[in-house]
């Protein structure tokens, strides 16, 4: 026959309170309840847990064993009850969310509608850095960070990958010499980040058999948005995550250069944030809604592919 929770309950309290008298005033019972549960407890265990003598009780071995499992089966327990009563009580207050604007624009943007009316109680804060900022500082909920994280003291949550890809509008390709392979790169003009120096290393295999390559930029931004627009404008060939470039990609306003000599390159995307006992519904209600929504794709560019 298995314990009861009711059995360890009143196990756990007895050690805690030193005595079952006391026990039996923090669980509203009476002493012989308490008394009894601990009886049952010990014969279903066939061993002594606690020595009792006239002026104190004392864990055996045993029962300092059995105690840490008690204890560890019962915050399990408070802790399931805990959040089913999280996720019954509506979330709601203020929530402030900072992303690089090219995520911002592109993925969170879109959901604002739905996720406002599924949560009309949490007030949103959108904020736009393309670095990363401290969220103290910045006093930031949570922050969306694209690619490999720094900073460990922070819980982090990935969303998705992102692949990697080289493009360039149809009417830029059209008034220029054709690519034909990673060598003839170097004669186009090539846009770049002017913020994180590893995002010009573009990947694509290279004559060496290297498997990125320096683009060397001509013209440069800090925002991954301004390079996708100067890229539309036809201003020349640049390297973007799939997240930002998928509707360009279906409507063909962009298209991909090179996707034979392209690397499997991925960009992780986490959610980080300082883990707030008061911000706890709000920040899983926004994620779960952000991770939901960010499936894999059903047409063939791979866009926002699933962790």
């Amino acid at each position: 026959m298995q314990s009861t929770l009711e059995e360890l309950l009143a196990f756990r309290t007895v050690v805690d309170t030193g005595s079952i008298t006391a026990a039996a005033l923090q669980l509203d019972q009476t002493t012989s309840g308490i008394s009894r549960s601990l009886s049952r407890l010990e014969k279903k265990l066939a061993t002594t847990l606690l020595r009792r003598t006239t002026r104190k009780l004392e864990l055996t071995e045993e029962g300092a064993r059995f105690l840490a499992q008690a204890r560890a089966v019962l915050e399990a327990l408070d802790a399931a009850e805990e959040d089913l009563a999280v996720r019954r009580q509506a979330p709601a207050g203020p929530l402030r969310v900072n992303a690089a604007s090219p995520f911002m624009l592109h993925v969170v943007v879109p959901l604002v509608a739905a996720f406002r009316a599924r949560y009309p109680l949490i007030t949103l804060e959108l904020n736009t850095d393309d670095l990363h900022i401290d969220l103290l500082e910045k006093r930031t909920d949570i922050a969306i960070r694209i690619g490999a994280l720094r900073d460990s003291t922070l819980h982090a949550r990935l969303l998705c990958h992102s692949p990697l890809r080289v493009l360039a509008s149809p009417a830029y390709l059209e008034g220029h010499a054709r690519i034909r392979s990673v060598a003839d790169l170097a004669q186009h003009q090539r846009i770049g980040n002017s913020q994180v120096p590893g995002l010009n290393q573009w990947p694509l295999r290279t004559s060496d058999g290297g498997e990125r390559w320096d683009a060397a930029p001509q013209l440069t931004a800090s925002s991954g948005e301004t390079m996708r627009q100067l890229a539309l404008t036809g201003q020349g060939v640049v390297c973007l995550a799939d997240f930002m470039t998928v509707r360009d990609r279906a409507q063909g306003t962009l298209v991909q250069v090179l996707p034979q000599a392209t690397v499997l390159q991925r960009q992780a995307i986490h959610a980080v944030y300082y883990r707030n006992t008061a911000l706890a519904a709000r920040i899983t209600a926004f994620l779960d809604f952000l991770a939901a929504a960010m499936v894999p794709p059903t047409d063939s560019a791979g866009v926002r592919e699933h962790a």
